[in-house]
């Protein structure tokens, strides 16, 4: 990774009160660039939950090998399509907001442009229970379950669809399109234990995270084709969307896939650092103040408890980034009111000095902060809200 030191960011925002956070343009853009090359061909459609700011995922849209975006939720995707951010807009997770639904039926653009996840009949009960019996036609994408279920009882990656085999694909397929009021329009299978999972970790526990990912990878190969091809006998499919920022390699190998997923990869956080296939830039920060110096060894920085979402424990912290050589303290970590740093830097710093961090996760930072102060060299190029700073949050 280059090597980055903090005068820039620090000169760019120095007429600016921390806390504060930034995206460098010049990592998100070489960031986005290294996604469509991994891509090998296979349209990039962009998660918008690792971004949540409009400014930035038009920034994004804009470049050559990217199309559509996989939303967080149904009242997300109807706004980003009245905000005319994009008329391909797939909801990555089922949706039993009535509101939303109404929203949806009542404008044919967004019909049009917007699909919904399902993975159970019972989703399509939910749809007729907000529109009523006779409704507008619904564009719907069938969730396939891609974890990898090597011995009866074993279930690794993320708890999602229920349909797991071909046989079931298309047995639900088959529901769907003979519910009058839906469009089968695609399929959907996200690859956690593959994409979300580094492989970068030092000594035994890579390596088993990197024989795991292969087997996993192999297996759903086989199976997605097979899903693919049980559902193309019910339906005409549109798209096969798969994968994640950290699987694109392997899933835009796969010639059932007709696009692959990213975001995480455009923003860089910390939990994406212990990659083999990749290493992106950070291209999100935020700074916070040295408010106190409890002693030579330890400077106190204002505010910070910036805490990712899943399993509790040190990866879901934020990490200190610039200067170098800051570590946080193992007794409090990153604080409401208060995050102390220790570390050969920490001596240097003096009060008002700022520290710059990487959060965890990627689209959190936005929930966090109203606006992103977009930075290219030395200066602000502009200041733009995030989902929050618009008034909005799907959460």
């Amino acid at each position: 990774m280059t090597s980055v030191n903090a005068a820039p960011y620090d000169v760019a925002t120095k007429d600016l009160d921390p806390p504060l956070a930034i995206v460098d343009l010049a990592a998100f853009d070489a960031n986005a660039d290294d996604l469509v090359h991994r891509a090998a061909g296979r349209p990039v459609r962009v998660a918008s939950k690792s971004v949540r700011c409009r400014h930035l995922l038009d920034r994004v849209l804009a470049r050559p090998g990217f199309a559509g975006l996989l939303c967080y939720s149904l009242s997300e995707a109807v706004w980003l399509y009245e905000q005319g951010t994009s008329d391909d807009l797939v909801v990555a997770y089922p949706t039993v907001d009535h509101d939303a639904l109404r929203r949806l039926a009542a404008d044919d653009g967004a019909r049009a442009a917007i699909t919904i996840m399902v993975d159970s009949s019972e989703h399509l009960d939910v749809v007729d229970a907000a529109l009523g019996g006779h409704h507008p036609q619904i564009r719907v994408c069938l969730e396939l379950d891609a974890s990898w279920r090597p011995l009866p009882g074993v279930h690794v990656g993320t708890r999602r669809s229920p349909v797991f085999t071909p046989a079931e694909a298309a047995a639900l397929a088959g529901e769907i399109t003979a519910r009058p009021g839906f469009r089968l329009a695609g399929l959907m299978a996200y690859e956690g234990q593959i994409a979300g999972v580094p492989d970068g970790a030092p000594g035994l526990r890579g390596g088993v995270v990197r024989w795991m990912q292969r087997r996993s990878a192999a297996e759903l190969a086989r199976r997605r084709a097979a899903a693919v091809a049980a559902v193309r006998r019910v339906a005409d499919l549109e798209f096969v969307n798969g994968g994640g920022t950290g699987s694109l390699e392997t899933t835009s190998a796969e010639r059932a896939v007709t696009e692959v997923t990213a975001g995480s990869g455009l923003i860089g956080p910390a939990l994406f650092s212990r990659y083999t296939r990749f290493s992106p830039r950070p291209a999100a920060l935020f700074a916070l103040p040295v408010v106190r110096r409890p002693n030579r060894t330890i400077a106190t920085l204002f505010s910070g408890g910036y805490v990712a979402s899943g399993q509790a424990g040190p990866s879901r912290l934020p990490t200190p980034y610039l200067p170098p050589g800051l570590r946080l303290l193992g007794v409090e970590g990153a604080g409401e009111v208060q995050t102390p740093v220790t570390g050969a830097a920490a001596r240097d710093l003096r009060l008002g000095d700022r520290v710059w961090f990487r959060h965890a996760k990627a689209g959190e930072l936005a929930e966090r902060f109203s606006h992103y102060h977009l930075v290219n060299g030395d200066r602000v190029e502009s200041t733009v809200p995030t989902y929050r700073g618009e008034g909005q949050s799907f959460g």
